[in-house]
């Protein structure tokens, strides 16, 4: 006979179905094998990101040194893997994670897992649509990198005797901010996402000043040379500016021309009523 008080309750919730998904990509796996296991470790960078990913999904926001603390009441094992407990996920460990996934690149990263999705769940990339979006942040961010050289992701060499670059940063700063506070500093978020489902494909961060139409044309050639694959890129008229379009001359893209083209700005002013067919969608001709 079971005893009442052996019984232990933890809590799934919509957690369960999310590392589902999770475990089908193989997503722990990749991030091992993309950033290493350290010898000893309780629990893999795979499996942290894996923690990060429910507790992002998990409607909570706390800071960082309370995250085990979002996983004391949920089947911690169950979701993210055996021998898994709550204590291993604290903020030294998440932290040490992040910075071998910065240093690793997370735009390749990224992409790597994305590209396993598209095979997966055979996801269409026959039209992209790519825009960028702002995020704001409280504090003064009055910081830098180091001025060091990182010969690979961890290990330390001084700038004489390695051969690799410096790491960069963005920069966390004032500008155009979308989600209307621009009285606070801002990063940017670019992204392109299938036509088929919306799903993320290729993610680029930015600092908070740039403007769009300065980089638009080269994510898309840059995304077009990583997947290999002749689709349409869509854009907002930001992408439409004569150095763009020189970029992506051997790509197919559509967009919008800006009103602040006079030729544009004339022809939609001038056109008669008479010259528009309707469209199936209403309100559009």
């Amino acid at each position: 006979m079971v005893n009442v008080k052996d019984i232990e309750i933890k809590n799934i919730d919509h957690l369960g179905i999310v590392a589902g998904i999770i475990d089908s990509i193989g997503l722990v796996g990749i991030i091992n094998d993309l950033i290493g296991q350290e010898p000893g470790e309780k629990v893999s960078a795979g499996h942290v990101v894996k923690a990060m990913i429910l507790n992002g999904l998990g409607m909570v926001s706390q800071p960082l040194y309370m995250f085990p603390n979002f996983f004391e009441n949920i089947a911690c094992e169950h979701l993210i893997g055996a021998g898994v407990k709550a204590e291993y996920l604290n903020d030294d460990k998440l932290g040490r994670v992040m910075d071998k996934l910065f240093l690793k690149g997370l735009n390749g990263i990224f992409l790597t897992i994305t590209l396993v999705v598209v095979k997966i769940f055979e996801v269409s990339l026959k039209t992209s649509h790519l825009d960028s979006s702002s995020f704001h942040v409280h504090g003064e961010y009055k910081y830098s990198l180091p001025d060091v050289i990182f010969k690979s992701f961890g290990d330390f060499q001084s700038p004489e005797s390695s051969e690799t670059k410096s790491l960069e940063a963005i920069d966390i700063t004032y500008g155009y901010s979308r989600d209307h506070r621009p009285d606070l500093k801002q990063f940017i978020m670019q992204l392109i996402c299938s036509g088929d489902g919306d799903i993320p494909i290729f993610l680029k961060t930015a600092s908070g000043n740039q403007a769009d139409s300065a980089c638009f044309g080269a994510i898309a050639v840059e995304y077009q040379n990583q997947i290999k694959v002749d689709g349409l890129m869509v854009a907002d008229c930001a992408i439409y500016t004569e150095q763009n379009i020189k970029l992506m001359s051997n790509i197919k893209w559509l967009s919008r021309v800006p009103l602040t083209i006079k030729s544009a700005k004339i022809l939609v002013t001038t056109l008669p009523e008479s010259e528009l067919v309707q469209s199936q969608i209403d309100g559009y001709s």
